[in-house]
């Protein structure tokens, strides 16, 4: 499996960044690459499904998202499949932090077999980390951080 972190802290409450980041309404302001929210596409209870158009290597892709859990200003986990990339698993961590609110995005997937498997593990791994760091950097200017607190520390690793 292929693991991707990233963590931030933002200068907002656990409360106002978790119901800004789950909004599905919020999506188009901060989401890398959004191009349309697909009709019927629902995000609050496990089950619910949200589908999207993102643009991704110069052409639209339509990514389909399952709602796995989701823990009210803690925790939301969540798996996605779009064609030519491996399905992936992905949670959001929110945990307060001095006022603020610590945000980590996780990315898992497992490499599709045969030459596709080092694609995913290089160009995959590669677009999955700027696109956190994308994603980041659009909710810094929607929730705001902290001068002198910038708490962007990505790791990376792999389990498996």
């Amino acid at each position: 499996m292929i693991r991707v972190e990233r963590e931030h802290r933002f200068d907002c409450s656990v409360e106002a960044g978790f119901a800004y980041i789950t909004d599905l309404a919020n999506w188009p302001a901060y989401w890398p690459g959004f191009v349309r929210l697909l009709p019927g596409s629902r995000w609050q209870e496990p089950g619910d499904e949200a589908a999207m158009v993102v643009r991704l290597l110069g052409r639209d892709v339509e990514l389909r998202m399952t709602l796995r859990r989701r823990e009210a200003n803690r925790f939301v986990e969540y798996t996605s499949r779009q064609a030519g990339l491996p399905d992936a698993r992905h949670e959001r961590h929110f945990a307060e932090d001095q006022g603020g609110m610590r945000y980590r995005l996780v990315v898992e997937y497992a490499p599709r077999p045969g030459l596709r498997s080092i694609s995913d593990r290089f160009l995959v791994r590669r677009g999955v980390e700027r696109a956190m760091r994308e994603t980041i950097t659009s909710l810094e200017a929607r929730l705001g951080q902290q001068p002198g607190r910038q708490a962007s520390n990505p790791t990376a690793g792999r389990r498996g």
